[in-house]
């Protein structure tokens, strides 16, 4: 995803960043109830916050 030609839908920032969300906010599998699963990463508007895109860090462990 590119970063730079984004423009926020909320404030029409063009300034975004990354996050990820990782401990017990995981994916994990439906069907595998022992797996670690995936954290997942977030493209965020650094001005007001709004998520504009959510990927799962390990698409391999499904």
């Amino acid at each position: 995803m590119n970063k730079q030609n984004q423009t926020c839908i909320v404030c029409g920032s063009k300034k975004f960043t990354q996050g990820r969300l990782d401990g017990y906010a995981k994916v994990r599998p439906i069907n595998k109830t022992f797996s670690l699963g995936s954290n997942l990463i977030l493209t965020f508007c650094k001005d007001c916050g709004e998520v504009s895109s959510i990927k799962v860090e390990k698409p391999s462990k499904f």
